[in-house]
Order: C-alpha cells, then sequence, then structure tokens
C-alpha cells in the first residue's frame, strides 16, 4: 500500500511538472507540430476502420429492437447518440493509447536506457520541457481530431446498414438523425477526448521517462502505458459522462 501511495505521489508531481512547463515559455513548436501531424496521420486510418463496422453494428442491433415496436424511425437517434456521446469518444483514444501512448513510452523508454535523457539535462536543457510536454500536448489535440472522424465514420457506417443494406427510408433516417443530439453531445465529445489525451500522453511519458532496466524495461514500460492508460480514461469517461450527460 505504501509502495502505492509513493508511485501515485511521484506520477501527481510529475503531472504538476509537465502542466507547468506546458503552461510556461519557452515552447517547443516544431516537436509539438510534428507529433500532432505524426499522431493524426497514423491512427485517422485504425480509428475510421474501427468506428466504421461499429456503427453498423449498432445499426443492426438497434434495427432488430425497435422492429419490436414499430419505431424503425428512433434508430438513427440511437446512432448518433450512441456514437457521438460514447462509441467513438472510447474507442478513437483506444487506437490513440495503442498506437501514440505505446510509441512514446516506447521512445523515452529507449532515450532514457540509452542515457540521452541525462545528456540532455547535463547540457542544462530541461528534458521534461522539450521531450514530455510537446508529446503531452500533441495528444491534447490530435485526440478530439481523432474523434471528429471517429464520429463521421459511425455515423455513416449506421446509415450503410440502415439505409443501402436493410432498406429504410433515407429520408427519414437523415431527418431524424439529430433530433436527440444537440451541441452539447458534440462539445461533450470533444472535452472528454481532449482529457483522455491528456491522461494517455501522461501515463506515456511517465513510464517512458522513468524506465530502468534494459531492454526489457522498455518492454514493461509499453505495456504498462497501454494498460493503465485504458483503465484510467475508461474510468474517467463514467465520470465525465456522468457529469455532461446523467
Amino acid at each position: 500500500m505504501l509502495d502505492t501511495l509513493a508511485a501515485l505521489g511521484r506520477f501527481g508531481r510529475f503531472v504538476a511538472q509537465v502542466a507547468w512547463r506546458a503552461a510556461t515559455p519557452p515552447w517547443n513548436h516544431g516537436d509539438l507540430f510534428r507529433h500532432i501531424w505524426t499522431v493524426t496521420v497514423r491512427c485517422a486510418g485504425p480509428v475510421a476502420a474501427v468506428t466504421f463496422p461499429f456503427g453498423m453494428v449498432i445499426g443492426l442491433q438497434g434495427l432488430a429492437i425497435f422492429d419490436l415496436f414499430g419505431a424503425q424511425r428512433l434508430l438513427p437517434s440511437l446512432i448518433s447518440v450512441a456514437v457521438l456521446r460514447e462509441l467513438s469518444p472510447g474507442l478513437a483514444s483506444l487506437l490513440v493509447a495503442a498506437q501514440a501512448g505505446s510509441s512514446y513510452a516506447a521512445e523515452l523508454g529507449s532515450m532514457r536506457i540509452k542515457e540521452e535523457l541525462d545528456a540532455t539535462e547535463i547540457m542544462a536543457v530541461d528534458s521534461l520541457r522539450w521531450h514530455v510536454a510537446p508529446r503531452v500536448a500533441a495528444l491534447v489535440v490530435a485526440c478530439p481530431m481523432l474523434n471528429t472522424l471517429g464520429n463521421a465514420a459511425g455515423l455513416f457506417g449506421g446509415f450503410v446498414m440502415a439505409v443501402p443494406i436493410q432498406g429504410e427510408n433515407a429520408g427519414v433516417y437523415w431527418a431524424n438523425l439529430w433530433t436527440f443530439v444537440n451541441v452539447g453531445d458534440l462539445v461533450g465529445g470533444l472535452v472528454k477526448t481532449a482529457l483522455f489525451g491528456a491522461i494517455i500522453g501522461l501515463v506515456a511519458c511517465y513510464h517512458g521517462f522513468y524506465a530502468t532496466g534494459g531492454a526489457a524495461g522498455v518492454g514493461r514500460a509499453v505495456n504498462d502505458t497501454v494498460v493503465r492508460a485504458t483503465l484510467t480514461f475508461f474510468g474517467a469517461n463514467y465520470l465525465l459522462t456522468s457529469a455532461m450527460f446523467g
């Protein structure tokens, strides 16, 4: 228990140090934009490829239930609410954790094992400011962008299942798509994914920055990043959903 509390304390101190450096100049703009571009390009395809069939699944399962009550017109409303509030933010962040989070942990872990971070600090360069803060900020920006792409892919997947495959009326589908959706749903998804991006970035950089034990230590940092970041932001998702939509 004491070890767990000590680890939480170290992580909390790390979060405070990174937040301070992210909020105060000088900023490493070059690495920030490079990381945003890299994360967006690498994750855009997987996010669209995953949210599209999930939108189709929601359409298929929802239609089977609504058929029992003759309420097929409510199907697009179910798809839009499910995709915008939960499906796209969760899946997009999960893929970012698996792709970008693991990559950041491996990069920083390798730099720590090779003593590159130590060399940076010896040269009086703040490694947290120049190596960690840009990565965390990049995920805060990139996750909402990827969530927007996931929203579009998920809604289109639901449309493909409902209209061309199941034969529902396209006009009815589009007319009822936004019935129960408001601006708060769109903004809520963006806020959630921005916070999820911060969680993923902080967890990944923490494990990579303090990696020990050679190549095996880097592997442990990558594994711990994916598992702990996923558990943390899914737990936070319940609290955010309760606060925003409960």
